[in-house]
């Protein structure tokens, strides 16, 4: 969990170290893709400072939402409180991939929300570059992605950026599912 650029620098750094060592001993090596995880609020006001000195950013959802949340995932007296889709967590994100764009990096997004289909559309209308998920999740969020075009997902961002909590998004994102006849792809939730 990167919190800051000098992190950062002393990973690329040691990095450098190595591969110089190894190309020094003969062997003729590229030197690897480097990517930061976003994961704690500090990193998120930093992504653009980040993209300067790496190859693509990646957010780690769960762990962003719970600590820009401060609350326990795994607590089940506050658990509920826990969710992807809080307007916190939508902008933060959106700062991250803003950032990327802003320095031509991709960006990847990892976590439970990544294969959430009403998520999915607001990350494609983000400009999420990939989406991190299991073997079994591809297959619907593939189905899911040829449905809509890139106006009608960033039409369904603008409407949640005007949301003020998790359960009008939600609600929007499911109906909007139901009205496509997708109805079938929405997680009961919360």
């Amino acid at each position: 969990m990167i919190s800051g650029v000098d992190e950062l620098l002393s990973a690329l750094a040691h990095i450098d170290k190595v591969h110089a060592e190894l190309r020094a001993e003969g062997l003729t090596i590229e030197k690897p893709v480097v990517g930061v995880m976003i994961e704690v609020p500090s990193a998120v006001y930093q992504a653009g400072l980040f993209a300067r000195h790496v190859d693509f950013l990646s957010i780690g959802t769960n762990d962003l939402t719970q600590y820009l949340l401060a609350v326990d995932r795994d607590n089940e007296r506050v658990a509920r409180l826990f969710d992807a889709l809080h307007p916190a967590v939508l902008q933060a994100v959106l700062h991250v991939i803003r950032c990327g764009r802003q320095h031509q990096k991709p960006v990847t997004i990892c976590g439970e929300i990544a294969a959430d289909p009403a998520a999915t559309l607001l990350l494609l209308g983000m400009g999420a570059d990939s989406l991190s998920v299991n073997a079994g999740d591809i297959p619907k969020l593939k189905w899911l992605i040829t449905k809509y075009a890139k106006s009608e997902v960033r039409r369904l961002l603008r409407l949640a950026l005007k949301m003020e909590s998790p359960g009008t998004i939600r609600e929007m994102l499911r109906e909007e599912l139901e009205w496509a006849g997708l109805g079938g792809l929405v997680r009961p939730g919360k």
